[in-house]
C-alpha cells in the first residue's frame, strides 16, 4: 500500500512522508481549531468548506498531539490511529507502513471455508498473547478467529462495545504493531481475521464529537444507546466507510462483522460500505463481510454481504437443549422444532412471521445459500447477557450438547465456536467494563435492572449477587481456561472437536460450494432429519435428536455413515429408532439418492 492510497483518506492525522503530517477533523460547530502538540507548539488549523479544519505541518511518527476547540476544551482526534493510553489521553501519530509484514502474499480463503472461533483478546491477554494461541487453533482445524471490538474504550476491561474511538486499537492489549503482527502470524498459518465493528453507536465515556459537530447526531431518531448516528452525511459515510478500509487495508483484516445494523437507519450505507471495499481492496483477495442483523434482511446477503450471525438458529437450538423460554426466547417456546427444520431448510426463522408482541420479523431467506448463514450454539453475547455468564456445557446434558455440536460443525452453515468450546471450557464469560463514579454506578444497576423480569431474579435481594461489571474479579472470572486435557468431559468434547473438524475439513469443505438444501422433516419433539445437495452432486443427511426419549424413524439403508455422535445410534436407526440426544450424518452419491429421498419441510 501506498502512501498516496492514505492520503486519500478524510479524516485525522495522516502522514504524508517520514516528517510530515496531514490533521483534518469534521468540526462544524467550532468557531477555531488548533493541534496542540507534545513540544508545545499550538498551530491553528484552517477552516475549509462544509466544517473541516485541516493543516499540513512538520511531525513525525509518534508524536503526541491533541486538538483545542474554540480555546476552550482539549479533545483527542476522533480519529485517532493510537492512543498514548486511554480515550482521554493524548492521540499518537502513526506511521502505517513502519510494520514489515512477514506474510505479504497472503490472499485470504474463501469464504465458504470459514470455520469461525471468535475471541475476547483481553481476557486472552493481549495481541501477543493471542498470536501465541494460533498454532493450537490452526491445528485444531479452525480456518479463521474473530475478535471482539477493538475500538480504544474507557479504562482497560470491557467488552469492546463501549468504544469511542474506532481507528485506534484497544492501547491496553498491545501498540497497532502488535495487533499487526497478531493478523500477519494467523495469516502464516493459514488463518483468515475477521474484526467485529461497531458503526451503529459510541460509547457512553470520552466521546466528544457533540460538542463541535453535532450534526453527526440525529435527535429525531434514538437508539438504545442514545442519539441516533446520521448516516446521511457524506462526512459521516466517510467516518465509517474510511474506518473500514483501515482495517482491511492497512491492518489486512480478512473480514469485518458489522455489529447491530438493525440500529443503523440507513441501509443505503450498508450498501455504500459493502460497494467501496469490493471497489478499493485488491480483487484477488478473499474479504468477507458479515452482520448482525435483528431485521434478518435477506435482500442484504443477495447482493452486498457474505453472511450474517443466524440468532434464530442459535435461540431455536438454545431452547431445544436447555428448555428456557424467557425473554427473547419465549419467540422460539413454541412449535420449536417446526421452527429448527425452517432454520435448517431456509436459513432464517423469522422471514415475515410475527413475534411474540405481534410484530412481523424479517424476509423470505430459502433462496440463500445455507453459507449465508453463520451458526452457533454460544457467543459472547448469548453466553456473557445471561446473569450469571454460564455456558451451555452447565445448562444441558453432556450428550445433548454433542449432538447438537455434530449439527454445528457438519451443517453447511458456516459454523462459529466460542473461546473456551473446544476445550470444554467451564468459566463463565460474564459482562465486564471499567467505568467509574456515577457511570459505574449506572451500568452495575442498569445490568441488574434487565433481569428484574426473569422468575429466578424477581427477588431484588437476588438481583444484587449479579457480578457487579466493573469489578476487576469479574473480568478474570471470564478468562478461559484452554489447556487442552484428555480427562473427562472436557477431554471428550475436545476428542469430538477435533473428529468433526477433521470430517468438515476432508468431506465438507472441497464440496459447500454450489450447496442447495432439500429440507427438512420433522421427525417428533425435538427430532428432524435435515438433507442438502452439495455442490458436487452428493447428498448430505442429518438426523438429529435432541430429546430425551427416542423417536420411531425408519431410515433406507445407508452405507456411508460420516459420524454418529452417540455409541450404538447407527445400530439403533437400523432398529428403527432414532437414539435420545444424538446426530446422525451421512453422506452419500447420486447413485444413493433414493436414501435422501422425503418430504422438504
Amino acid at each position: 500500500m501506498s502512501l498516496r492510497t492514505l492520503e486519500t483518506w478524510s479524516h485525522g492525522a495522516v502522514m504524508l512522508d517520514a516528517e510530515h503530517t496531514r490533521f483534518a477533523l469534521w468540526a462544524p460547530d467550532a468557531f477555531y481549531v488548533s493541534v496542540e502538540l507534545e513540544d508545545g507548539r499550538s498551530l491553528a488549523m484552517l477552516p475549509q468548506n462544509d466544517g473541516w479544519f485541516t493543516l499540513e505541518t512538520r511531525c513525525s511518527a509518534g508524536t503526541r498531539y491533541r486538538y483545542n476547540i474554540d480555546g476552550e476544551q482539549q479533545v483527542c482526534d476522533p480519529a485517532s490511529r493510537a492512543q498514548a493510553g486511554g480515550v482521554k489521553e493524548a492521540s499518537r501519530v502513526v506511521d502505517p507502513l513502519a510494520y514489515h509484514w512477514r506474510h505479504k502474499d497472503w490472499q485470504g480463503r474463501p469464504w465458504h471455508s470459514a470455520i469461525i472461533y471468535e475471541l475476547h483478546v483481553g481476557a486472552l491477554g493481549g495481541y501477543r498473547a493471542v498470536a501465541q494461541q494460533l498454532p493450537r487453533l490452526a491445528e485444531l482445524g479452525i480456518t479463521a478467529i474473530e475478535l471482539m471490538p477493538l475500538a480504544e474504550f474507557p479504562g482497560e476491561r470491557n467488552w469492546g462495545y463501549d468504544g469511542v474511538l474506532p481507528y485506534a486499537p484497544q492501547s491496553s492489549y498491545g501498540s497497532p504493531e502488535d495487533l499487526k503482527y497478531l493478523v500477519d502470524s494467523a495469516h502464516g498459518l493459514g488463518l483468515a481475521v475477521i474484526l467485529d465493528v461497531v458503526y451503529n453507536h459510541f460509547g457512553p465515556d470520552g466521546n466528544y464529537l457533540g460538542r463541535y459537530a453535532r450534526d453527526f447526531f440525529r435527535q429525531d431518531r434514538h437508539t438504545p444507546w442514545g442519539a441516533a448516528i446520521d448516516f446521511q452525511r457524506k462526512e459521516v459515510r466517510s467516518f465509517f466507510i474510511d474506518n473500514a478500509l483501515m482495517w482491511l487495508l492497512e491492518y489486512r483484516f480478512d473480514g469485518l462483522r458489522l455489529d447491530a445494523v438493525h440500529a443503523i437507519d440507513d441501509s443505503t450505507f450498508l450498501r455504500e460500505l459493502a460497494r467501496q471495499v469490493r471497489r478499493q481492496v485488491d480483487p484477488a483477495r478473499h474479504v468477507w463481510l458479515t452482520v448482525e442483523n435483528e431485521f434478518n434482511q435477506a435482500s442484504l446477503l443477495e447482493e452486498a454481504y457474505d453472511g450474517q450471525w443466524n440468532d434464530d438458529g442459535h435461540n431455536t437450538l438454545h431452547v431445544l437443549l436447555t428448555g428456557e423460554t424467557e425473554a427473547y426466547y419465549a419467540d422460539y417456546a413454541r412449535e420449536t422444532t417446526q421452527k429448527l427444520a425452517r432454520c435448517l431448510s431456509q436459513g432464517f426463522v423469522y422471514q415475515g412471521h410475527p413475534n411474540r408482541h405481534g410484530r412481523c420479523r424479517g424476509e423470505p431467506s430459502g433462496h440463500l445459500p445455507p453459507t449465508a448463514f453463520v451458526l452457533f450454539l454460544q457467543n459472547h453475547d448469548q453466553i456473557g447477557n445471561r446473569a450469571f455468564g454460564e455456558r451451555l456445557n452447565r445448562l444441558c446434558p453432556p450428550a445433548a450438547l454433542h449432538a447438537a455440536t455434530t449439527l454445528l460443525l457438519l451443517s453447511p452453515m458456516i459454523p462459529l465456536l466460542f473461546m473456551g468450546d473446544e476445550t470444554g471450557a467451564e468459566e463463565p464469560f460474564l459482562f465486564f467494563t471499567d467505568h467509574h463514579g456515577e457511570l459505574a454506578d449506572a451500568v452495575r444497576e442498569g445490568r441488574r435492572a434487565e433481569f428484574a423480569e426473569f422468575a429466578g431474579f424477581a427477588d431484588p435481594q437476588r438481583r444484587e449477587q449479579i457480578p457487579d461489571p466493573n469489578a476487576a474479579s469479574t473480568f478474570e472470572a471470564s478468562r478461559p481456561d484452554l489447556t487442552p486435557t484428555a480427562e473427562g468431559n472436557r477431554g471428550a468434547t475436545a476428542r469430538l472437536y477435533r473428529q468433526l473438524l477433521g470430517i468438515r475439513h476432508r468431506e465438507l469443505l472441497p464440496r459447500l460450494p454450489g450447496t442447495q438444501a432439500l429440507g427438512a422433516e420433522v421427525l417428533g419433539d425435538g427430532a428432524v432429519s435435515a438433507r442438502w445437495r452439495l455442490g458436487d452432486g452428493s447428498l448430505l443427511r442429518i438426523d438429529l435428536n435432541l430429546g430425551a426419549q427416542a423417536i420411531e424413524h425408519h431410515a433406507e439403508d445407508i452405507t456411508h455413515w460420516l459420524f454418529e455422535s452417540a455409541a450404538g445410534a447407527i445400530r439403533q436407526l437400523e432398529e428403527g429408532r432414532l437414539a435420545p440426544y444424538c446426530a446422525l450424518v451421512s453422506l452419500s452419491n447420486d447413485d444413493d439418492m433414493s436414501v435422501l429421498d422425503g418430504e422438504r419441510g
